[in-house]
């Protein structure tokens, strides 16, 4: 869990760094700071996506599609929503009157899809070693001071997230360690890539492609690699 709480550490302390120079940020400037994280994040999406050489792109055609039904069937969206809008009106007591809720939201979205998500925390539970989750943290607090700058402290919040989803996967590795690996693992990343290119056209306001619904993708991938393995 070292890892994990390196991660969570760094999320918080790029808060608080965000928060405090985006008091001082013009509105235009913060514009800025955040359309720049949406073209950082879009080289990333179309990077990792394009781990589908190692693979068969219609695995990612296929867990993206019967994602996104089935993260629309359980309304994976709205209910993520609802738990930022609890968040925000705790916070705020307020309802639509703050960014707590898309804060929580984008950024727990940002920091949980990529694979090193997976990867480092596997690395983490398995061998002990926090290298990879640490480079992730170093990625995630440059974005949270981004992302805090522009929609507030909120983003804290999203630490949350990242010790509930990468503290499950140390401490569940070894039940996963058979399974993501190989084509499964290139699969599953090159998923995580798309759905990452749906956070950047968020973040640069061209368009709401509801990524939250499409996260059960993220499972299916490998899941199909296995199956025609077996067939």
């Amino acid at each position: 869990m070292t890892g994990t709480l390196i991660n969570v550490g760094a999320v918080l302390l790029g808060t608080l760094i965000g928060v405090t120079a985006g008091r001082r940020l013009p509105g235009g400037l913060q514009e800025r700071v955040l359309a720049g994280l949406g073209l950082v994040t879009a080289v990333i999406g179309v990077d990792l996506a394009l781990a589908w050489r190692d693979t068969s792109p219609l695995y990612v055609l296929g867990a993206i599609l019967l994602g996104g039904l089935a993260g629309e069937a359980i309304g994976i969206e709205a209910r993520l929503g609802r738990l930022g809008d609890m968040l925000q009106r705790r916070v705020t007591g307020a309802r639509g009157e703050s960014r707590i809720s898309e804060a929580f939201f984008t950024a727990s979205l940002l920091f949980c899809v990529g694979p090193l998500t997976v990867i480092g925390s596997f690395e983490d539970g398995l061998n002990g070693n926090v290298e990879p989750l640490a480079t992730k943290s170093l990625l995630d607090g440059f974005a949270s001071i981004a992302l805090a700058a522009t929609l507030g402290a909120g983003v804290a919040f999203a630490a949350l997230t990242v010790l509930a989803v990468q503290g499950s996967l140390t401490l569940g590795a070894s039940l996963f360690e058979d399974l993501l690996r190989g084509e499964a693992l290139s699969a599953m990343t090159s998923t995580g890539g798309v759905l990452i290119i749906g956070i950047s056209l968020k973040l640069l306001d061209l368009k709401d492609v509801k990524v939250g619904n499409f996260l059960p993708a993220l499972a299916l991938a490998p899941a199909l690699v296995g199956i025609v393995s077996l067939l």
